[in-house]
């Protein structure tokens, strides 16, 4: 059975919510690319952009300018690189150097051409639902209707479904109790057959979930938490800060649940 992924968040930025400023230098980025490394870390996810509340749009120059040396510098390391953006010429300096996923919180509706870049490049594509709040249906069953179609796209554009993968985007363009009813339901995007990438980090979703006044990095037991809980719903991978908490996690449960299934085959 295939392992639950770990994607590590690597924000190069002044002002994520949790960590901004502290690996906006190649040297820093490359320190902490290589601690995640160490605690088991599948994919690094390269974040030049903000996208916390109240974030301020940065120029496509002002991206790159943040992006294209640190990927540079971690092309070396030899994982997984991924980069957290939804403009396609950033996915394609990106691309060109060695990333081979692109985790677009617009899932394409941004920048349509994204599709064919990451096509191009013949990597993965990382689909995040997110859109204005304001729905006339359930939370989930937007979710799927918009998520399915832009995975259409991706497809149509030439990118293998196995390598669609869909994210429910908590913390973005909901309420919190939209965000309790996507996680009670996350069977049902993993039901579509597009591996589910689950990103919860530090959230406020887990401050509010746990009741208690929290720091981001307070939060990491309680992420662990939803770790575990996506894994039983059949989740393929989750974008975590604390990567060796959440990889000891998915490894407890990938074993249980290997080991479950490898008794019911016998039974």
């Amino acid at each position: 059975m295939a392992h639950t992924k770990i994607m590590g968040i690597l924000n190069i930025t002044p002002d994520s919510f949790s960590d901004g400023g502290k690996y906006n230098s190649v040297e820093k980025a490359v320190e902490r690319a290589e601690k995640m490394i160490e605690e088991g870390v599948d994919i690094i996810d390269i974040g030049g952009v903000s996208t916390r509340p109240g974030y301020e749009e940065v120029s496509v120059e002002e991206e790159l300018d943040r992006v294209v040396p640190v990927v540079e510098a971690l092309t070396r390391l030899g994982i997984q690189l991924s980069v957290d953006t939804y403009r396609s010429e950033v996915a394609e300096a990106a691309m060109k150097l060695g990333v081979t996923m692109i985790n677009d919180q617009w899932a394409g509706h941004h920048d349509p051409r994204i599709f064919e870049i990451v096509a191009k490049y013949e990597g993965e594509i990382v689909l995040m639902h997110n859109g204005d709040g304001h729905r006339e249906e359930s939370v989930v069953d937007e979710m799927l209707l918009y998520l399915l179609k832009q995975a259409n796209k991706a497809e149509m554009a030439g990118i293998p479904q196995h390598k669609v993968w869909i994210d429910p985007g908590i913390g973005f363009a909901k309420t919190r109790d939209e965000e309790k009813e996507v996680m009670s339901r996350l069977d049902e995007l993993v039901a579509t057959g597009y591996p589910v990438l689950l990103a919860t980090s530090r959230k406020r979703f887990i401050k509010e979930m746990i009741g208690v006044d929290t720091t981001p990095t307070e939060r990491d037991e309680a992420t662990a938490g939803t770790t575990a809980y996506g894994i039983t719903k059949g989740i393929k991978g989750v974008r975590v800060h604390n990567v060796a908490l959440n990889a000891r996690i998915a490894q407890s449960m990938d074993y249980l649940k290997e080991n479950d299934n490898a008794r019911h085959n016998i039974s």
